[in-house]
């Protein structure tokens, strides 16, 4: 959505809530900033603001102006609007605290601040979990308009560069959710030209995303569980993979020791020995797993661990 009709649907909001009455299409049209002045032109913009504020779940109600005539006004009851009060258990009020601190220094992260923000004043406190510092990059060019295009139901077209390829192709896509698995980012939805459900890496998008259909164009359907389409795509046989053995600190790693087929044994106090499967042939990998610094050692296979013995010390000052 794009800031001039945000501000306009806003600038509706406020003065919707604010009378005391209903309001005609006029009234409203020479309060707001940014309609047209050509009659068609400000119906058919004012249609579309009005089922934008529907579809955003705002209760905008129509009725008669006069009794004793049939023209149609527009209010916004604030009983409706205003939400109920929020009341949070110390356990759900710390989860939230996480997920917002697990933004910091991404795409969301103005979001978050502000969402934490509001929860240290309701009386939330973030340090309930000692120790535990989660982080959520979104490098990733793509991931802002990606994300805009998920919660906005929008159609995007892309160019996109496949495994162990060089060519981009365009690809146009029903966007249904992203998945962040294994420090990485996905896009998972309905690519119109291949007629079936895809799931595209952030990583290998070139170029700019674009939006290509109105906000609620697209739809979801009904069921979907894009985390579990983007696990299928991972481990499809076409994505040839390897055995890694990894010696993991207690405590750390957990998204190493989470994967469905991770195999941990203990290897001596404080250590565990872990088996895990890992995709060939891609450097992200490398970096992934340096990430953890001396928490993970890998002791096979002996490519692997040269890779990332390299890359840490690529890292030194």
């Amino acid at each position: 959505m794009s800031k001039r009709r945000t501000e306009r649907l806003l600038s509706i909001v406020v003065l919707l809530l604010s009378a005391r009455r209903y309001l005609t299409a006029d009234e409203i049209r020479a309060s707001v900033i940014g309609y047209p002045e050509q009659d068609d032109a400000f119906k058919r913009m004012f249609e579309r603001d009005k089922e934008e504020l529907r579809d955003l779940g705002i209760p905008l109600e129509t009725g008669l102006i006069n009794p004793l005539d049939d023209e149609t006004g527009y209010r916004i009851s604030q009983q409706d609007y205003a939400l109920p009060e929020i009341t949070l258990e110390a356990d759900e009020a710390a989860m939230l605290g996480i997920a917002a601190q697990a933004w910091e220094g991404a795409f969301l992260a103005g979001a978050a601040t502000g969402a934490l923000q509001k929860l240290r004043a309701g009386g939330v406190d973030d340090s309930t979990v000692p120790g535990f510092e989660p982080r959520l990059h979104t490098q990733e060019a793509a991931f802002g308009p990606l994300w805009e295009a998920v919660r906005d139901r929008r159609l995007v077209t892309f160019s996109y560069r496949a495994l162990a390829s060089t060519e981009t192709l365009k690809r146009t896509l029903e966007p249904w959710g992203l998945v962040n698995r294994d420090g990485r980012w996905y896009v998972a939805g309905h690519d119109r030209l291949r007629a079936g459900t895809r799931v595209f890496r952030l990583s290998r998008i070139a170029g700019p995303v674009k939006m290509a259909g109105r906000p609620g164009g697209i739809t979801v359907p009904e069921g979907t569980d894009v985390r579990s389409l983007v696990a299928r795509w991972w481990t499809k046989p076409d994505n040839e993979r390897g055995t890694a053995v990894l010696r993991i600190r207690e405590g750390a790693g957990h998204t190493l020791r989470r994967r469905e087929d991770a195999r941990a044994e203990p290897d001596g106090p404080g250590w565990d020995r872990v088996s895990v499967s890992y995709p060939l042939g891609e450097p992200w990998y490398t970096e992934h797993l340096a990430t953890f610094g001396p928490d993970v050692i890998v002791l096979e296979p002996p490519p692997l661990r040269d890779a990332v013995i390299e890359h840490l010390k690529g890292m030194l000052p």
